[in-house]
């Protein structure tokens, strides 16, 4: 599965390598990939092999899940169809309370000790599904974990999942991505281990001329 959900995203640009035109982030860090998940709703093979992947992932490592809960906003869509093809209720979390009408954060029924999956499109440094974790738990959740499309691995990342004391399985990674986007011609063999040192410290921008 892992390769397969690699070639699609690669083959959409949903995940897309650029190591000798780097990309800039919002901090102002060099990347030489660029990622944008909400692709994969816009082909319908890619979006099937994903919601399907998500569906065994959560049958397999969470078969005791009771509602599917996505991250505000890029998950909410993926945990819609994954809970429809688990026959699971839904909802998402937003980034903040509404300032209207309920002030919900939580938007879905959520009971008091429901077991709840986390539907995340994309883990970095695992910031925000943290957030999303802590919300669900003060609300009285049982979260089992997380489910998500792809992530980098960061070290920043698993510590704040390891500390949160939240799993997370992921249909693909950045070793496994990187691998195939080698295999099949996006970059060149030796740009591997470049873009491996720029995931392991991404604020090290020796890689760029490595």
């Amino acid at each position: 599965m892992k390769e397969l959900i690699a070639k699609d995203l690669l083959k959409i640009k949903a995940v897309f390598f650029r190591p000798e035109e780097p990309f800039t982030w919002a901090s102002g860090i060099k990347s030489p990939v660029y990622c944008d998940n909400r692709l994969t709703l816009s082909d319908i093979d890619v979006r099937n092999d994903v919601e399907n992947g998500l569906a065994t992932l959560i049958k397999e490592n969470y078969p005791e899940a009771e509602v599917l809960m996505g991250t505000s906003t890029a998950g909410i869509a993926h945990a819609a169809i994954t809970a429809h093809l688990l026959g699971l209720p839904m909802g998402y979390v937003r980034s903040g309370a509404k300032d209207h009408g309920r002030q919900n954060q939580i938007e879905g029924r959520l009971e008091k000790g429901q077991k709840v999956v986390v539907v995340e499109d994309l883990i970095s440094t695992g910031g925000s599904v943290i957030e999303v974790v802590n919300i669900l738990r003060e609300a009285g959740a049982e979260v089992l974990g997380i489910v998500s499309i792809f992530t980098y691995g960061m070290q920043k990342g698993l510590d704040r999942l390891a500390a949160a004391e939240v799993k997370n399985i992921s249909l693909t990674n950045f070793d496994v991505i990187a691998e195939v986007a080698a295999q099949e011609g996006y970059i060149k063999p030796e740009d591997i281990q470049r873009l491996i040192s720029f995931r392991n410290n991404p604020s090290d921008e020796s890689w760029i001329n490595a």
